[in-house]
């Protein structure tokens, strides 16, 4: 059954979950912050009025048990605490079973602010983390090989995430038709940051190819990612370039930065001389290839036995 893993994409694994543990980080922590505010007992939108209006099976949510501030900021901080862990390696060091269980509890605790977040908890970037770290709780760490099918099903949410995005602009304002967009879009946009201004001044027929550029990313080149290597990296390269573009001239929360990160998980990196690497520890025997019946690499003869 070796064909339903590839070691290859070890390191893709690698930065992919170590970049969504960050992400969890952030977001336990904004939710430490502002959810009270926002829609806790006295917030702007309450939770147990919300709750009271909704069932269990419409937003799943741990909150359907029990809610109070207090209770809301024990899950943040202990969502908060547990990505700490993954994001220093704590996935990695023990069994399969144990580090599957803390990206869904992760992904479980995180789930149950977003649904009862409602208009504060409504954006793209917050449904974006919930999917992916759902597809986290299947992708295994250092005891076994990347599974090849959660590796596709992560190609396939950068595809819908991209694809869907240059459709959007496409059938919503003209400007994305006649290229003008940017010609406002970095003061316009919710959260400039200061790079923004400077954006915004450049030419506008840079602005122009800009537009043209982001029309072919995004509505072109996620057809790429399925591509056989070495064009499927390519086509992530080119995804991750155009969402550090993006960060640095404006900030969408962290839906470039998933995005970015989700990209990493398509490149080939035996094309960069790091496949396998980093990995589980190789055996005296060599490294030529993966056993599925241990977390080591081997190099083995057809018998079987050990070559020499």
């Amino acid at each position: 059954m070796e064909w339903l893993t590839d070691p290859g994409y070890w390191p893709g694994r690698l930065i992919f979950q170590r970049g969504l543990a960050a992400i969890y980080l952030l977001a336990f922590l904004c939710a430490v912050d502002q959810f009270r505010a926002l829609a806790g007992e006295r917030g702007l939108t309450p939770v147990p009025a919300y709750l009271r209006r909704v069932s269990f099976q419409r937003a799943p949510s741990l909150f359907h048990l029990h809610y109070s501030d207090r209770f809301l900021a024990a899950v943040s901080w202990a969502g908060a605490v547990l990505s700490a862990a993954v994001l220093g390696g704590a996935a990695d060091v023990v069994p399969l079973g144990a580090a599957t269980a803390l990206w869904a509890v992760l992904w479980a605790l995180y789930l149950s602010i977003v649904n009862v977040g409602q208009v504060w908890y409504g954006f793209g970037w917050e449904s974006l983390l919930c999917e992916a770290g759902f597809l986290a709780v299947f992708l295994g760490n250092a005891h076994t090989a990347p599974p090849v099918l959660i590796l596709w099903l992560l190609r396939w949410l950068l595809f819908r995430l991209e694809f869907g995005a240059g459709l959007i602009k496409l059938r919503g304002d003209r400007c994305w038709r006649d290229l003008t967009c940017l010609y406002y879009h970095h003061e316009t946009q919710p959260m400039p940051n200061p790079l923004s201004w400077y954006f915004h001044h450049l030419p506008k027929p840079l602005h122009r190819v800009e537009v043209a550029a982001n029309h072919v990313t995004q509505l072109i080149v996620p057809f790429g990612l399925f591509a056989p290597q070495p064009y499927a990296t390519v086509a992530a390269a080119i995804v991750i370039v155009t969402q550090f573009w993006l960060i640095l001239s404006g900030n969408f929360a962290w839906l470039n930065w998933i995005t970015a990160i989700l990209a990493t998980s398509v490149v080939d990196w035996r094309a960069l001389g790091l496949a396998g690497a980093p990995g589980p520890p190789r055996s005296h025997c060599g490294t030529r290839r993966w056993s599925s019946r241990s977390p080591c690499w081997s190099s083995c003869s057809a018998t079987g036995r050990p070559a020499t």
